[in-house]
């Protein structure tokens, strides 16, 4: 097991007693020390970086005999704060403050809403089948929501881009989290990028203006209220006022006016979970968890530089699945950087933290059935269950949700066998 170590510079104030080392940055993680001179000593305020170990807080207080404070109470102090940071370091970052209900009812929670209904400048746009109504005049731009205020929550909220799965809503509301699933745009697949072959940016272009609304893509017009990150936006405003028992303002900017997205662990299946990548690339977030993805075999977006730090990318596939048989997914996993932070695990041979890996896999039997291995990673009628009835694979799912993103597994060099040339 591996701890990320991100060591920032210490203040100031601390650097002349803890040795020209630390200037440097090196020898202390950014812990934030205030000392207050009192007539009886002095009072200490210490937070903690949200990735520190017991290792560092222990380095730092060597870095300190020469303080008037003894040495021994910095460790304790140090400890304490340590103890407080990891409570919102779990799923990998610390929050302004930490998020509790104030629910005199406690219960779960799931709402709904049309996009639409939240804000009049949604439109549909038909030239990439992306409707507000379908062509039965019902509809199609409903977004959901869910949250258990019985459960005390991780301050962190999922945006799932795919089809609704209560399933997995039902499993991270039980993990402490919250979650939405926005209406976005997401058929242009069958319809743009079809050219053979198809240029290298195109998709991940499209997918990067599907998700922002900004113009990324020559090939569509998505604008600003119809990108994923508005309605999001939106939708979050709206549950915050339709039902703050679930804390949902703890996922807005102070102003209110965006969401705080280093809080938000974007995850989606297939096409959405590669939409999800393409996203964290550009904006920085909580966490990916790519349930069978990402592809876009043919495209270069995964070899940029991310706005999200590698070890906060999570993939899980079947092996019989056709995205991993035709080495979709161990390319972009590849590119993605996922193969410096654990091998490949198989679930079904290794249990849990699953050597703390970032690419997980299982071969459980599907008959042969390459349509419900793609399936079959979430949830639902094609998930494998045991002999009671019971999903398998219970654990990976709150790992790949839960798992903290600084505890990281052993780098392995790149798979010679897997294609990442498939032009």
């Amino acid at each position: 097991m591996r701890i990320l170590p991100q060591f920032a510079f210490v203040s100031p104030r601390l650097s002349h007693k803890m040795g020209p080392a630390n200037r440097s940055g090196s020898a202390c993680p950014a812990f934030s020390i205030k000392m207050a001179q009192r007539r009886v000593g002095y009072r200490s305020f210490v937070a903690a970086p949200a990735n520190a170990t017991a290792t560092d807080f222990i380095a730092c207080s060597n870095r300190m005999e020469t303080h008037p404070m003894t040495k021994s109470f910095y460790t304790s102090l140090l400890s304490l704060a340590l103890l407080a940071a990891s409570t919102t370091a779990a799923l990998g970052q610390s929050s302004p403050n930490a998020l509790t209900f104030n629910d005199p009812n406690p219960q779960r929670y799931q709402l709904k809403a049309r996009a639409s209904e939240l804000d009049p400048r949604v439109q549909a746009h038909p030239e990439i089948d992306f409707l507000i109504d379908t062509k039965e005049g019902k509809p199609a731009d409903f977004q959901q929501a869910a949250v258990d205020t019985r459960v005390a929550p991780k301050g962190k909220l999922v945006i799932w881009l795919m089809g609704h799965n209560q399933g997995l809503f039902d499993r991270w509301n039980s993990y402490g989290l919250h979650a939405i699933r926005v209406h976005y745009a997401n058929k242009w697949f069958s319809i743009c990028c079809r050219e053979n072959p198809v240029g290298e940016e195109c998709r991940g272009n499209i997918r990067l203006e599907a998700a922002t609304g900004e113009d990324f893509s020559s090939d569509v017009d998505i604008p600003k209220p119809d990108g994923m990150m508005e309605r999001a936006l939106k939708f979050v405003q709206w549950l915050a006022k339709e039902n703050p028992q679930g804390g949902w303002d703890y996922f807005l900017t102070e102003d209110g006016n965006g969401l705080r997205w280093e809080d938000v662990i974007m995850s989606g299946s297939s096409h959405g979970s590669t939409t999800a990548a393409r996203f964290a690339k550009h904006q920085k977030v909580s966490r990916v968890v790519a349930l069978c993805g990402p592809r876009d075999n043919y495209q270069t977006w995964q070899s940029l530089p991310s706005a999200t730090p590698e070890n906060r990318y999570f993939g899980f596939s079947h092996v019989l699945d056709g995205g991993w048989t035709a080495d979709h997914y161990c390319r972009s996993w590849e590119m993605l950087g996922m193969n410096k932070f654990g091998p490949i695990v198989n679930v079904d041979k290794i249990g849990p933290p699953y050597q703390n890996t970032r690419r997980l896999i299982t071969d459980f039997d599907v008959d042969g059935n390459a349509r419900r291995a793609h399936s079959s990673v979430q949830p639902g009628g094609s998930a494998g269950k045991d002999a009671d009835g019971k999903y398998i694979h219970e654990a990976v799912w709150k790992y790949l949700y839960t798992h903290p993103v600084d505890v990281v597994g052993e780098a392995t060099p790149p798979d010679a066998s897997c294609i990442k040339d498939q032009r």
